[in-house]
């Protein structure tokens, strides 16, 4: 008769402990790539500062009419002239954040 032998092997609540914290470390990893990707996209403003360039390059020129108002992408661009403090305020307010983009110029008059 062939006599078998004790082969090594881990307990069940070694297995599960294992699992668990496998588990956790995937969960943290996960929770903060989701992080860094959510704020990377909410983040970028490169679009908007662009456009909002554009519009300062129009005004200084005297291709723009004020007070302006224009929605390009998710932003909501408006630009006003105070004519008390002799500056033009740009303001870009994104729709679904609220992020909020401010410029102030001197008024060229």
């Amino acid at each position: 008769m062939v006599v078998l032998k004790k082969i090594k092997g881990s307990t069940l609540m070694e297995t599960l402990v294992a699992s668990v914290l496998i588990v956790v470390v995937f969960m943290l990893s996960s929770m903060v790539l989701n992080n860094i990707f959510s704020n990377v996209i909410n983040g970028k403003t490169r679009d908007i500062e662009v456009f909002i360039t554009e519009q300062e390059y129009l005004y200084q020129n005297g291709l723009l009419k004020l007070p302006f108002q224009d929605d390009f992408k998710e932003w909501h661009v408006s630009i006003i002239k105070e004519d008390k403090q002799n500056q033009v305020f740009i303001e870009a307010i994104h729709t679904q954040t609220q992020k909020g983009i401010n410029r102030i110029l001197n008024s060229n008059d």
